[in-house]
C-alpha cells in the first residue's frame, strides 16, 4: 500500500494534492515542529499582479509544535484574504461553486492554525473528488524521530511503500532506514499541468483554489495530467 506523508498546510498547492490523489493513504504530520519559513501558514494564488503570497499571521516561538501554533487575534487578515480571493477569481468559471465555503471560512474566528488548515484540507479533498484515506499522526502510535518516525507511521497504517518528492533524499530522508523497515521508496515525478487561467500567462503549482476556480469538476483530471514516467 502506497503512503504519502506531509505537514498540514494553508491553501495547499497542486503537488500536495497529487500526492494525496495517488496514495492509498495520506498521513498528516499535525504535531511536528512548526517551520517559520515554510508553507504551513502561507501559499500563493494568482492575482492581476501575478503570483501573490497570502500569509496567515501567527504567534509562534522557537521549537513550538504545529498543533500549538495560534493565529493572531483580529479579523484583518481574514478580510484581506477573502477580498483578495474574490477580486482574483470572481470572473473564474467556477467561482460561485466555492464562494460559499470561502465566505464561511473567513467569517470564522480561528484560534489555532491546525484547525483552519484541517478544515480547508477536508473541503478541497472533497471538492476534487479524492477518496484517499486520510490519517493524522497525532492519532497514530509511531515513536521515533526523522525517517524512523516516518517508517513507523507508514507501518501503523499497514503501508509498505512511501511516496515522496525527490528533494526529500537531499533534505531529510534516510533511504536506508526505510529499506531496513521493508518499505519501498517511490519518488514523485510530476510537473504542474497547464490549464486556462485568468490574468495573463500561465503560472504553475499555485494553491489548489486556482485550479478549482478555473476548471471545476475537471480539476482532478487536470491534476493527474502532470504525472510523468520516472527518469531513467
Amino acid at each position: 500500500m502506497l503512503v504519502a506523508i506531509h505537514q498540514l498546510h494553508y491553501l495547499p498547492w497542486l503537488r500536495y494534492f497529487e500526492k494525496i490523489a495517488r496514495a492509498d493513504a495520506f498521513i498528516l504530520l499535525d504535531n511536528v515542529q512548526y517551520n517559520k519559513n515554510g508553507w504551513q501558514n502561507r501559499n500563493k494564488i494568482k492575482t492581476q499582479q501575478g503570483a501573490t503570497l497570502l500569509t496567515v499571521p501567527v504567534r509562534e516561538r522557537f521549537g513550538q509544535r504545529l498543533d500549538e501554533v495560534e493565529i493572531n487575534a483580529g479579523g484583518r487578515w481574514r478580510k484581506k484574504h477573502l477580498r483578495t480571493l474574490e477580486q482574483s477569481y470572481r470572473k473564474a468559471p467556477f467561482f460561485e461553486m466555492h464562494a460559499g465555503f470561502l465566505s464561511q471560512t473567513y467569517a470564522r474566528d480561528w484560534t489555532r492554525l491546525n484547525d483552519l488548515n484541517r478544515s480547508m484540507l477536508a473541503y478541497f479533498v472533497e471538492a476534487l473528488g479524492i477518496g484517499t484515506k486520510i490519517y493524522y499522526a497525532s492519532d497514530l502510535e509511531a515513536p521515533g524521530k526523522a525517517t524512523e518516525r516516518l517508517a513507523n507511521l507508514i507501518r501503523a497504517v499497514q503501508g509498505d511503500q512511501y511516496y515522496c518528492g525527490a528533494f526529500a533524499l537531499e533534505a531529510y530522508l534516510d533511504a536506508g532506514v526505510l529499506e531496513a523497515a521493508g518499505i519501498e521508496l517511490v519518488l514523485q515525478h510530476w510537473e504542474a499541468p497547464r490549464y486556462a487561467q485568468l490574468h495573463g500567462g500561465f503560472v504553475g503549482d499555485l494553491a489548489v483554489v486556482d485550479l478549482l476556480m478555473n476548471r471545476g469538476p475537471d480539476a482532478l483530471a487536470v491534476l493527474r495530467e502532470g504525472a510523468r514516467a520516472p527518469l531513467e
